[in-house]
């Protein structure tokens, strides 16, 4: 297929870095991402799962009409299971967000480049507060459509968060860390205890080894891959928002920042 994308494959208190713009301790840790919409680009989500029932308010799904890719909204689920398992790592963090599935990926974790676009300005459309792109693309031609996507999305308040490759090559929107939050997988397995790599492209690592998450015909299944450690981050933004809903995305990835090397310091004690 042309233009290809694919999918990527109790806790101590401590202080975290505050200031006027982020009026608020630790009580984001007790949150639970209500009032938060999150917007799952993928190859859609098993709303009937026993794990995500109540969870998905809306499914929409890629159709092509004439030379336009157009929204509708769907009960087809998921074929491949990738969105089903995104989706469960964001409800096992913020149990109580809005999720809302945008279906642009086949049975095989595979879809045209021209409907991932398309889901994507979709979402930022909708004002999702948070959008998980569990999924990429190494065709330089979407490049540069991606990047005035990422950028309107950033403007319109929409907080990105992007999986890296998998493979050892760059990917598209991942490496466009200017307009959102992109993550790699870590050994890790506490989502509060992510990390930040300032200086990278690559800016986050959270679990994304063994992690155990929804999937097909309401069973769970591990998996291993960035794909699932994206999502960690969107839950952990989700809480964030809750607490504060009027950050930016450049203030909310600042929050991250902080938090991240709060947790680096206490690892070095």
């Amino acid at each position: 297929m042309s233009d290809s994308v694919s999918a990527e494959g109790g806790e101590a208190r401590r202080d975290f870095e505050t200031s006027a713009h982020y009026p608020f301790d630790l009580d984001w840790m007790s949150a639970t991402g209500k009032g938060v919409r999150v917007g799952i680009v993928d190859s859609g989500v098993e709303a009937a799962h026993e794990g995500l029932r109540g969870k998905i308010k809306h499914c929409w799904e890629a159709k092509t009409e004439g030379d336009r890719v157009v929204f509708v909204e769907t009960d087809v689920g998921d074929s491949a299971g990738h969105g089903t398992a995104c989706a469960g790592i964001v409800s096992s963090i913020a149990k109580d967000a809005e999720l809302h599935s945008i279906k642009v990926l086949g049975a095989t974790g595979i879809g045209d480049g021209h409907a991932f676009l398309a889901g994507l300005e979709f979402a930022i459309k909708q004002r999702y507060d948070v959008i998980n792109l569990s999924l990429g693309t190494t065709k330089t031609q979407l490049a540069v459509p991606l990047h005035d996507l990422l950028d309107r999305g950033y403007r319109n308040g929409c907080v990105l968060v992007a999986a890296a490759n998998n493979l050892p090559q760059p990917s598209y929107p991942s490496v466009f860390s200017s307009s959102l939050i992109s993550v790699s997988k870590s050994e890790m397995k506490n989502p509060f205890e992510f990390g930040f790599r300032f200086g990278d492209v690559i800016e986050l690592t959270a679990p994304g080894v063994n992690v155990r998450t929804t999937w097909l015909n309401n069973t769970y299944k591990n998996l291993t891959g960035n794909s699932f450690a994206c999502p960690q981050i969107v839950g952990i933004v989700a809480l964030l928002l809750e607490a504060c809903p009027e950050m930016t995305p450049f203030q909310v990835k600042s929050m991250l920042y902080s938090i991240a090397r709060s947790n680096q310091n206490v690892a070095a004690e």
